[in-house]
């Protein structure tokens, strides 16, 4: 069975505890998707210059945040691993010579978990949890991410995890949707439904309220959508599955790649 591939927004670590329109949607997703044998998460927790791949039979739950309610440091997504996948994403990066760790001991950071507590709240399906680089170029990041197409086919849910508005210190306590984050996730958009990655590589210069949406600081967020895309690049379609905004700003959005 071949599985798209997803871009996730996992806005703000209260997302694990919330009850809203997003998370029932998340909720939803993960039942409506067809059950993966595994998951390989990029996530925009783990940015590194060289790629980097999960290798533990078990996951740790990272805590990397802080100021948040107490219940939060006792939440826990005890995932397994996957020894053979984890073995063949690095046949697949050793193929197109691509350099990579194996990492033993980090556990999933909060951008993997969190979105995979509502979507796969049992914790049954194995893990293996891959970085990103917000200094490689974005051809390069979706160049890594067709690296992975492959895994598509052999019912393994590819997932880039970040958030394509995320600008922490522009948030606010608006229940509306700021007209500047719009205009830029609907640039995107226009884009992502008519596959043009050239212009997308570029949406630095070209983006409506670009250094807002993606500052300098926060780039990291932004990239898993490239990742995520490039992992269909043999079946270009997309498809936005939700849309909203919290803080006035905070996107909350969810890409579906592929068939």
């Amino acid at each position: 069975m071949t599985l798209p591939s997803l871009f996730v927004a996992h806005g703000s670590p209260m997302l694990a505890l919330e009850d809203n329109g997003y998370t029932r949607f998340l909720e939803n997703l993960g039942r409506e998707l067809p059950t993966p044998d595994a998951i390989a998460v990029f996530s925009a927790h783990w940015d590194h210059p060289d790629q980097s791949v999960s290798v533990d039979e078990s996951h740790g739950t990272m805590h990397d945040f802080y100021g948040f309610p107490e219940v939060m440091y006792e939440m826990r997504y005890p995932a397994p691993g996957s020894a053979s996948l984890s073995q063949k994403i690095g046949q697949l990066f050793d193929a197109s010579n691509l350099p990579y760790q194996s990492v033993r001991g980090r556990g999933l950071d909060h951008g993997a978990w969190v979105v995979l507590q509502k979507m796969y709240p049992e914790a049954n399906i194995p893990v293996v949890e891959l970085s990103v680089d917000s200094k490689r170029s974005p051809a390069e990041q979706y160049a890594i991410g067709t690296m992975l197409s492959e895994l598509r086919q052999q019912n393994v849910l590819v997932i880039g995890s970040g958030g394509l508005v995320h600008n922490l210190r522009m948030i606010g306590q608006s229940n509306g949707a700021d007209e500047w984050a719009v205009e830029f996730d609907d640039w995107v958009a226009g884009r992502l439904e008519n596959w043009k990655v050239n212009e997308l590589f570029e949406y630095g210069k070209k983006a409506p309220h670009a250094r807002q949406a993606v500052p300098s600081y926060g780039v990291e967020h932004f990239i898993p959508l490239f990742y995520a895309m490039g992992a269909a690049d043999d079946d270009r379609k997309a498809k936005r599955l939700f849309q909203d905004y919290q803080y006035g700003n905070l996107s909350l959005n969810c890409w579906m790649f592929g068939s």
